[in-house]
């Protein structure tokens, strides 16, 4: 399988009044979403809009900081299994790329690898 585009997210620090607003906007949360650090609605085409909590973005690197000169969001690319996530990030090791934390896998399940990956040439890719 080719990886595809399957979530983007916004990292928050109020839950309960991002989800609302994005409730304004036609997203459908599951009941109870104002209550927990991750949250996710369906969009078309299967892609998935997540809001997650400083504090889980916390989890995924504690040294993370709310950026002050850049953005909050986020991208994933869906893979079959944990084993395909694992070589995705062995072929963009091997392309060159310098990951900003090995794979791991997250509390509701999903196994990620996080980057601002670092390409030749000194540009930088979300994955």
């Amino acid at each position: 399988m080719t990886p595809r585009l399957d979530f983007f997210g916004i990292a928050v620090s109020d839950m309960p009044r991002s989800v609302a607003f994005y409730r304004l906007l036609g997203l459908e949360f599951p009941e109870g979403a104002e209550e927990q650090p991750h949250v996710e609605a369906q969009l078309g085409g299967g892609v998935r809009f997540a809001l997650d909590t400083e504090e889980v973005m916390r989890t995924f690197d504690p040294e993370w900081k709310r950026p002050s000169d850049g953005h909050l969001t986020g991208g994933a690319f869906q893979c079959e299994s944990p084993t395909e996530v694992d070589r995705v990030y062995r072929e963009l090791l091997d392309a060159g790329a310098t990951p900003h934390k090995e794979p791991w896998d997250a509390f509701w399940g999903q196994r990620y690898t996080l980057g601002s990956w670092q390409w030749p040439k000194g540009q930088t890719r979300m994955v």
